[in-house]
């Protein structure tokens, strides 16, 4: 009989630990590990089924109460909106865990674009996926009235913030410029400049296109300390691109416009795939890829930085544009299409 006891033990630990890995709980009971103990019963001597079938019973029963408590305890948690934006708390939600799954091309390719930069001496802050007025517009020199802060370009929620203002889903990773300028201006007369990149997901009203997409992510740079000028913020970003392309590349700017920054430029680099012209760079030889400047006086006083003493730059690119660049690919929307036959080439 001690081998038909072991014989329903072992069966149980097996049945205990596939429960966990079962949606539906419920099915456990009909595993056909269970029906055959049932099905041995009446292969044994009269004399030892009483005992076995209450072993198996036994083991029914207590499946059947595991179950149940799994059951009720998955049904008590709730919800878990994957989609859902995370605020400047940085409060996200706990996902699955992700060891059969692979790496998506753009995590990839923002982990060589970060250590690029940490080699480079700059700190990086995640921006948040939702943020209030402030951080948005006020804090970066946007006046009333601009037309960035007509919902018809920018998506603006119903939920009120603190000050009684919708929060906004943000069309920039630069609603992060005060936070970190607040942060650490206290080290700048400690000789400490301050320099951070910030990448995070933004959001804009656009049409879609091979080139143009609603969701993307974003990497915004800011670096402030004394006597900092236009030629520091070009010499910056040439290096990291010529790091991050393994290519020699001439550059160019252009007067733009931007309320954070004056004055303000269009960054443009010899394009990587070709020497007379393709159609990547639509046969000018130069692609746009970037906005930049250095910071507007009025974005650095409302941080409490003195501009008297202190000058600096920030720009912005989105991290999809670099990485099809880099890898000739001619759709932005693939990034976000779950497509197996494109991540699977990364």
């Amino acid at each position: 009989m001690n081998d038909q006891n072991t014989r329903v033990s072992e069966v149980g630990q097996l049945l205990k630990t596939r429960l966990n890995s079962l949606s539906n709980k419920t099915d456990i009971l009909k595993a056909v590990e269970l029906k055959a103990l049932y099905d041995e019963i009446k292969t044994l001597p009269s004399q030892q089924r009483a005992a076995f079938g209450q072993a198996v019973n036994e083991l029914k029963i207590e499946l059947a109460d595991l179950a149940k408590a799994a059951t009720d305890q998955t049904s008590n948690l709730p919800p878990i909106d994957i989609t859902a934006p995370f605020g400047p708390r940085g409060d996200k939600p706990i996902l699955l865990p992700s060891e059969q799954g692979s790496e998506h091309p753009l995590t990839q390719e923002l982990d060589k674009i970060l250590d690029i930069f940490y080699r480079m001496g700059f700190s990086v802050i995640e921006s948040p996926e939702i943020d209030d007025d402030y951080h948005m517009f006020s804090s970066l020199n946007f006046p009333l009235g601009h037309p960035a802060r007509d919902d018809y370009d920018t998506f603006i929620t119903t939920q009120p913030d603190k000050n009684g203002q919708p929060l906004i889903a943000p069309a920039h990773t630069s609603t992060m410029q005060n936070r970190v300028l607040t942060q650490f201006k206290d080290g700048l007369e400690k000789g400490q400049p301050i320099a951070a990149v910030i990448p995070g997901r933004v959001f804009r009203n656009e049409d879609l296109d091979a080139r143009h997409e609603h969701t993307f992510y974003q990497l915004e740079g800011i670096y402030v300390n004394r006597g900092v000028h236009a030629g520091q913020l070009i010499a910056t970003l040439k290096t990291f691109l010529q790091t991050y392309y393994s290519k020699e590349l001439r550059v160019k700017t252009q007067p733009f416009y931007f309320p954070f920054t004056e004055p303000s430029f269009e960054f443009a680099l010899s394009c990587p795939f070709c020497t007379d012209g393709c159609s990547v760079c639509s046969h000018s030889g130069w692609i746009e890829l970037l906005g930049c400047g250095l910071i507007h006086p009025n974005v650095l006083s409302q941080a409490g930085v003195d501009i008297s003493q202190y000058t600096g730059f920030a720009w912005g690119f989105g991290i999809e544009r670099l990485v099809m660049m880099k890898y000739g690919i001619e759709d932005i929307r693939y990034f976000q299409s779950a497509r197996l036959d494109f991540l699977r080439q990364f």
